[in-house]
């Protein structure tokens, strides 16, 4: 029988894996990852994220008597390489998002004597599925999450059985040091807030939908609460488990009678949202989606954005987001709204500053979630926070962290999570935790600028 590669890209997971169960279903299968530098070096703690889930997914398929394959290089070359090396007749994988992502992969598999097949991500629905009664696009969250919730979304797939080749390709180890680089000091410390494999994403969800969940739609909000969120935003952004599984297991919870699911899985749509516009418009990450304001004359990086980076901005709620970003590579997302607005408000600092910034820092990454995001923060995208609505990070800090826990854990001096920002910050950033930086701007005049920039624009 014909051997079939199946290609886990960004899917580190065997259930609800579309390509893994077409692999299966033709023969023997080898399954593969490749890392590729250029990948460590555009999203390092992502690509930390996905190198510290290896071990485990090399542990499920070692208890369904197969082996992971890990290879080090050039995506494309690899592919062409390991194709050939096995005699493999068929590479299964599944779609690059964006979609462009996955140009001049089938030549490569082509050259290697195999044929590429694309599948489809096992989101909640495909992509352009929805559309409104005009046949377009929503460019609004509400009435696209009310036609979701409409669909009767598929099941997940269960874990095929595997069949083994007759023999195995070499394998490199499952270590990523291109990202180990990058990250440098941080990577011990951003491995502490890590619990990576499908099978502590199972349980996340498990033990958040027993209990937590009843009162996301008011904790969630709070960013010193460690139950507030599920928490799956790494596992889903690097394929530990599927966004179907969570609707469906969601519903079941649900329907035992659990109260604040819905609120948990209007979020999963958001998610959905924004994929479905970066499927819509694949230049989001890099142009305004209202093209009006590609004419916006925000700065672009500057020293104030640098020390913003840094977290020394002197906006204690800022700041502490900031270094929770880089300690633990992911931020609150109410804190990521606080922290955003203050970069492209306050600051009149391009978007595009902070995007790159969080590719490069987040574990959670995701390409249309993190573009949608800074777009809908900065007032330019669909669906937009007004550019007139200016988040005040004083005020923010009153009503959502009250008795500054979120704010004493990463600023105060000898706390835990100002002691680990010194540790995984680059010693080049000399950090003082006994000083407090001073604000380049007053939060009334920032937002005063902001407001007199945005007539200005107007007019």
């Amino acid at each position: 029988m014909m051997v079939a590669i199946c290609w886990f890209r960004r899917v580190l997971r065997l259930d609800d894996h579309p390509a893994l169960v077409a692999a299966a279903s033709s023969g023997p299968v080898i399954p593969l990852v490749i890392l590729d530098p250029a990948e460590a070096e555009a999203h390092p703690a992502s690509a930390q994220r996905q190198a510290l889930s290896l071990p485990r997914l090399q542990t499920a398929l070692h208890r369904h008597n197969s082996r992971l394959i890990v290879r080090r290089g050039d995506t494309a070359e690899v592919l062409e390489h390991v194709a050939r090396q096995t005699g493999a007749d068929a590479v299964h994988t599944t779609e690059g998002f964006p979609f462009a992502s996955d140009h001049g992969l089938k030549a490569a598999a082509e050259r290697g004597g195999a044929t590429l097949h694309l599948h489809p991500l096992a989101d909640l629905v495909p992509r352009g599925s929805v559309r409104t009664q005009e046949g377009g696009i929503y460019k609004v969250f509400t009435p696209f999450w009310r036609a979701v919730r409409a669909v009767d979304i598929d099941r997940p797939l269960d874990p095929p059985t595997l069949h083994l080749p007759q023999s195995w390709p070499d394998s490199d180890e499952t270590d990523w040091p291109e990202a180990r680089s990058a990250m440098s000091r941080g990577w011990d410390v951003v491995a502490g807030h890590i619990d990576a494999g499908e099978d502590a994403a199972r349980d996340r969800l498990d033990t958040f939908l027993e209990g937590p969940v009843a009162d996301y739609g008011t904790h969630r909000d709070q960013p010193w609460r460690t139950s507030g969120t599920s928490g799956l935003s790494d596992a889903l952004a690097v394929g530990e488990i599927s966004a179907r599984r969570i609707w469906h297991v969601g519903l079941a919870a649900r329907e035992n009678g659990r109260q604040g699911v819905e609120d948990f899985l209007r979020e999963v749509a958001w998610r959905e949202f924004a994929r479905e516009l970066f499927h819509e418009s694949p230049d989001m990450d890099h142009t305004c989606w209202r093209k009006e304001w590609n004419d916006f004359p925000w700065k672009q990086d500057n020293n104030e954005a640098e020390d913003w980076r840094r977290a020394r901005t002197g906006v204690p709620m800022v700041d502490a987001g900031l270094r929770e970003l880089f300690v633990t590579g992911r931020m609150h997302n109410r804190v990521r709204m606080v922290v955003g607005s203050y970069l492209t408000k306050h600051l009149l600092t391009d978007w595009r500053v902070g995007l790159d910034w969080f590719a490069r820092t987040l574990t959670d990454w995701d390409a249309a979630s993190n573009a949608m995001n800074w777009q809908w923060v900065a007032g330019c995208g669909p669906d937009a926070s007004p550019y007139f609505r200016v988040f005040n990070p004083d005020t923010q800090a009153q009503k959502f962290d009250a008795k500054a826990r979120y704010r004493d854990h990463w600023l105060k001096p000898g706390a835990p999570g100002a002691s680990s920002f010194a540790k995984a910050a680059p010693r080049s950033w000399n950090i003082d935790l006994q000083r407090m930086a001073v604000p380049a701007i007053s939060l009334s005049q920032g937002r005063a600028r902001a407001l007199t920039a945005y007539e200005d624009f107007k007019e």
